[in-house]
């Protein structure tokens, strides 16, 4: 991941807010007419449709992994407002970019594709399959199988021999970050071992879950106050850790906690570890109700990729809630006056090159300056406030709940699928300066640094 900070300075003098995105988050027809709006400037954004173009890619300088993650945020868009403006644009870039071998590895990325890169594009296959999004053509990979071939492959990179386990952040050795393990990677494992858990009801997905978690918490990565560290090095055994907070990791987690509470029927183990990340997240993460990226928002150093974490966190805040209802009444009204801030945000008209959704309705980044705005716009800050307000919609028991192959899934698996990884090593040719280097997330330049841990401000 290549570290690029906007100019906001510019965008920010071209800013208007006469179209700006009216919400009222109490109101479902609001909160859906709010989130058509921003949906419609965020898919502007996207250029895989357009003749020419690849199906599923990001124009630069979004990285394979984003559109991953839109593609998953647009099947809940579609679930929870009902609206199938964008169904066929997001079968054709989920379809697209399964690779030969169905787990998300096409040849495109395989070079430089990291195990989080991976697993964000199985967890929205996760997430058509738990919200019965139409199915593939009977020929094509399915959903449910996609996620498992990934799970598969995930448990084929489990390493003992550094660090007593974990996840590499990087597949390939000849990546930059591979000898580095990271709270990200091992998140998508947890996440996508804990709802197949969930989803097909097999004890196997549930104890991978549970390894994950002990390793985390052996390594210090998740401490005894449910803070969740960037990550480590493996030459020192994970034991000089990065001690960056993002929102993201916090996210995945919760949800993938709050999946086993609800597989175990309220497991006291799962109930514990689920709170104690709702407290810390709402205590760690939130300025007067609203979500705040810690660890470079303030400074005005988030780079393109941390832009968009904050959308994982309300994305994964919101199922959280559903499958662990304990959590609904600390966690909606955080989402609720988050979405409140974000559609407050949404309202500069920034040129034509930078935005061409309504004039009005880019969405900037820092939603604790509410209706100043902020000038930051892109796909990370459009599809954070979508996020924000489609999740508001979750309701606390609501009949139309993420299902199970016993609840009315369709989706067809194969615990079978993946490959062994040694078919898989690519021939090596010169990466040329054009090409997209992995897309670590947070594990950037800034973490590498010599400001190290002590570079992020902690809030206690």
């Amino acid at each position: 991941m290549r570290s690029i900070l906007p100019s906001a300075g510019l965008v920010s003098l071209l800013a208007g807010v006469t179209g700006a995105v009216q919400l009222d988050v109490n109101s479902d027809d609001s909160v859906k007419d709010a989130a058509s709006t921003i949906a419609f400037g965020l898919l502007k954004y996207y250029t895989g449709n357009n003749t020419g173009d690849t199906p599923g890619n990001l124009p630069d300088p979004y990285f394979w992994w984003e559109a991953g993650a839109m593609f998953g945020t647009m099947i809940d868009y579609w679930f929870l407002t009902g609206d199938t403006t964008y169904n066929d644009v997001t079968m054709q870039a989920m379809q697209h970019q399964v690779g030969k071998d169905a787990d998300y590895m096409p040849e495109n990325q395989t070079r430089t594709e990291g195990n989080d890169d991976q697993g964000f594009w199985a967890m929205a296959a996760m997430t058509a399959a738990e919200n019965n999004f139409p199915n593939p053509p009977g020929d094509q990979p399915q959903w449910l199988a996609l996620a498992q071939g990934v799970f598969n492959e995930y448990i084929t990179r489990w390493d003992d021999k550094t660090c007593g386990g974990g996840l590499r952040w990087q597949i390939f050795t000849f990546n930059n970050g591979f000898n580095y393990k990271n709270s990200i990677s091992n998140g998508c494992f947890f996440n996508i071992a804990s709802r197949l858990a969930r989803y097909t009801g097999n004890q196997t997905y549930a104890d991978w879950a549970e390894k994950v978690w002990d390793w985390m918490s052996d390594v210090k990565f998740i401490d005894d106050d449910f803070n969740i560290y960037d990550g480590a090095g493996i030459d020192n055994g994970c034991s000089e850790i990065n001690r960056a907070q993002w929102t993201y990791n916090a996210g995945i987690f919760l949800q993938g906690a709050a999946m086993m509470y609800n597989f175990t029927d309220g497991q006291d183990t799962w109930k514990q570890r689920t709170d104690g990340l709702v407290k810390r997240t709402a205590d760690f993460f939130f300025d007067d109700g609203i979500v705040v990226e810690r660890p470079c928002e303030s400074f005005g150093f988030c780079d393109f990729d941390q832009q968009s974490f904050k959308a994982y966190l309300m994305r994964w805040m919101a199922s959280a809630s559903q499958m662990a209802p304990f959590t609904f009444d600390t966690l909606m009204p955080l989402l609720k006056s988050s979405a409140s801030a974000a559609a407050q945000q949404c309202s500069g008209s920034p040129s034509a090159n930078d935005f061409k959704g309504q004039p009005g309705t880019a969405c900037g980044f820092k939603w604790t300056e509410k209706d100043k705005f902020d000038g930051i716009v892109g796909v990370g800050p459009q599809m954070s406030a979508l996020s924000a307000v489609q999740y508001t919609l979750v309701k606390k028991q609501a009949a139309k709940a993420p299902v199970t192959a016993d609840t009315g899934g369709t989706s067809v698996g194969n615990v079978n699928a993946g490959r062994p990884m040694e078919d898989k090593m690519p021939a090596l040719a010169e990466i040329t300066t054009g090409e997209k280097v992995a897309a670590g997330f947070v594990t950037t330049a800034i973490a590498f640094s010599v400001l190290g841990g002590t570079f992020f401000v902690m809030k206690e």
